[in-house]
């Protein structure tokens, strides 16, 4: 199997609340979104937003519960003071803020928000990193 990571899906309770809740973070739907499905261009990886209950029957598996899933998704952002930046805006299109921003002990600067589905969103800066122009990440060391 390659190393790669093509498609992230959301199962969302409200497809159309949750459609409304990534264009105002200003974020473009992609074709072939539809009335049932909506994708999102994010560099190389596309993110998707489907209803919990088509995802659900679709992966044949039992209905989820609530809470923490363990998984967070990560947006990270070229310089430190985005950070800030992008959790605001966050929450003026309708997020919760977890966690304001702050210094880690690894060198970087995180905050953490939640959609309206409560999918957790880390917001980072990471000065090892390198963000090329088409929004993917470079790790230290990658050619």
């Amino acid at each position: 199997m390659e190393q790669r990571l093509s498609l992230v899906t959301l199962g969302v309770r409200d497809l159309a609340v949750s459609r409304a809740f990534y264009t105002r973070l200003g974020w473009k739907e992609s074709a072939p979104s539809n009335d049932s499905v909506a994708f999102f261009q994010c560099g190389g990886v596309i993110f998707g937003l489907w209803s919990r209950d088509s995802l659900v029957e679709d992966a044949g598996i039992k209905a989820p519960g609530s809470g923490f899933s363990n998984v967070t998704i990560a947006h990270n952002v070229r310089r430190k003071e985005e950070v800030d930046t992008t959790l605001q805006e966050a929450e003026q299109a309708g997020a919760t803020i977890l966690k304001p921003a702050s210094e880690t002990f690894w060198g970087g600067y995180t905050g953490y928000f939640a959609d309206p589905d409560g999918f957790a969103w880390e917001v980072a800066w990471n000065p090892g990193f390198t963000i090329l122009d088409d929004g993917s990440i470079k790790l230290p060391g990658q050619g």
